[in-house]
């Protein structure tokens, strides 16, 4: 099967605590994924039904140590000392081809010591949606967790109402969160905290590793700070170039490894409105659309406020200096935006006018009520094919033609796609055909839960080929109708 490592469990003990899966009734494997499992190292693939019960935690896999890590967490501004594992534990980890250590985890596989009363367990829904969303984001290029496997429990877990069960095998660079490290700070564990410091480098930026690296203790943490905060910026940058909300941007779901961690009220946005917000438990709009930017800007602070419990010198250079290091978030961030906005409208790399260009359209879809990914697929479209035809079509998106008309005519004037195969290429990767549009994620799972998995597993033939323009993906990339339109995501816990 795998090959496992188990380099967490040579942190300090208070970072995590071992565990066992809880058997399930009847488990039955709905997806795996060959592709993954065979970069993970995977040679022969068992059958279905031992697949089963490895993914569900029914049959130890060889070489596993199943673990839950422990952290801590703001939840939408409050913070929480201790969080943790409820419902996952890390098997260990591996090297892929590339050699690079990945994470093998499973969500929903029973009660750990981090449950705090919880049933450990996930309902079959989120488990599908983390699924489908994940492989659609990897297929995009955006950094995130992946997705190996989906197994069915043949138990209800109670939710309101009691909902089929499930368990989903997640693949990570790493588990490591804001929250592990608040975790440490809040106890006063400057050892803990340096040991998970000295990890995190190793593991994901091993050029700031201590040995051959002779810059002082304090130049190497903000370094590595500044390394997650770049990490940061492009993730989210390319999180809003999709209409990406991930609806609960807490600290204990940021990776420091810069993936996207934790699909839980996930959406995407359709009709374009900047203060979007679909998660159910984001009653205030903490995590709405325009709002991630300055939400991954609060989660750093937060980190840097536990790396500076580590570093030397009185108070005030300490501060002095995160801040300061904190401060070129906001140029950074905007560099990853003008990058992005580049790609989408097919003009010069790093072009100065990416980004008024980009909040020109942002206003006439706003104005015209246009959907995000059909009007980048249709600009796209434009592009390949210049001529009235191809405009009309773009147009006829829009409630307010005229301003999304005069628009046009400032992106004719500034666009090189027509001449420049290399920028042409770059604006198709970056405006997909389809998307986990809300309403067809929602289809599957109802049909799933109906024990139907036909249209879960079209959905996510076509969401992993997102640039495919073909009649399928037109047909589950169609925006949703008013009858049809999800206003409303919810989460699994």
């Amino acid at each position: 099967m795998f090959t496992f490592h188990h380099r967490y469990a040579e942190l300090p003990a208070m970072l995590w605590a071992d565990g066992e899966p809880t058997p399930v009734a009847a488990p039955g494997l709905i997806v795996f994924n060959t592709a993954l499992a065979s970069d993970l190292g995977m040679e022969a693939q068992p059958d279905d039904a031992r697949m089963a019960g490895y993914f569900s935690g029914n049959q130890p896999l060889p070489g596993a140590r199943p673990m839950a890590l422990a952290y801590a967490g703001h939840q939408f501004g409050n913070f929480v000392p201790k969080l943790g594992d409820g419902r996952a534990l890390l098997l260990g980890d591996v090297f892929d081809h590339q050699g690079h250590r990945r994470d093998i985890q499973l969500k929903g596989s029973g009660r750990t010591p981090f449950s705090r009363g919880g049933d450990g367990r996930a309902p079959l829904g989120p488990v599908l949606r983390e699924y489908l969303v994940s492989e659609a984001m990897a297929a995009l290029g955006i950094p995130t967790t992946r997705a190996l496997a989906a197994v069915t429990t043949g138990e209800r877990v109670m939710r309101m109402p009691a909902e089929p069960g499930a368990v989903i095998t997640r693949v990570a660079a790493s588990h490591l969160r804001v929250g592990t490290f608040q975790f440490a700070a809040v106890r006063g564990d400057h050892e803990a905290l340096k040991a998970l410091v000295e990890h995190a480098i190793e593991r994901h930026y091993p050029e700031l590793a201590r040995e051959g690296n002779d810059e002082a203790p304090n130049a190497r943490y903000l370094a590595f700070f500044e390394a997650v905060m770049h990490r940061q910026a492009y993730l989210v940058a390319r999180w809003m170039g999709v209409g990406f909300i991930h609806g609960v941007m807490n600290t204990d779901n940021v990776s420091i490894a810069g993936e996207t961690l934790d699909y839980g009220p996930c959406a995407f946005m359709e009709a374009f409105a900047s203060n979007t917000v679909l998660s159910s438990i984001d009653e205030g709009g903490r995590y709405a659309f325009d709002q991630q930017p300055a939400m991954a800007r609060w989660n750093l602070a937060r980190l840097a406020e536990c790396l500076m419990m580590v570093m030397d010198g009185d108070e005030k250079a300490r501060v002095d200096e995160a801040t300061a290091a904190l401060s070129r978030f906001d140029a950074v961030f905007a560099r990853e935006r003008r990058n992005v906005s580049a790609d989408k409208l097919g003009l010069e790399a790093a072009s100065e006018g990416a980004t008024p260009l980009m909040e020109a359209l942002e206003d006439a879809m706003q104005r015209g009520r246009m959907d995000m990914t059909a009007t980048f697929a249709a600009l796209y479209r434009l592009a390949v094919e210049p001529g009235d035809e191809r405009r009309r079509d773009l147009l006829a998106l829009s409630e307010a033609p005229q301003a999304l008309s005069d628009w046009l005519e400032r992106w004719q004037h500034a666009r090189v796609t027509d001449h420049d195969a290399e920028r042409l290429a770059a604006m198709r990767r970056a405006n997909p055909v389809i998307i986990p549009r809300n309403h067809r994620v929602h289809e599957a799972i109802h049909a799933a839960e109906d024990g139907d998995f036909q249209p879960f597993y079209a959905l996510l033939s076509a969401v992993i080929q997102p640039f495919e323009d073909t009649p399928e993906a037109r047909r589950l990339g169609t925006p949703a109708t008013a009858d049809e339109r999800v206003r409303r995501t919810f989460c699994g816990t």
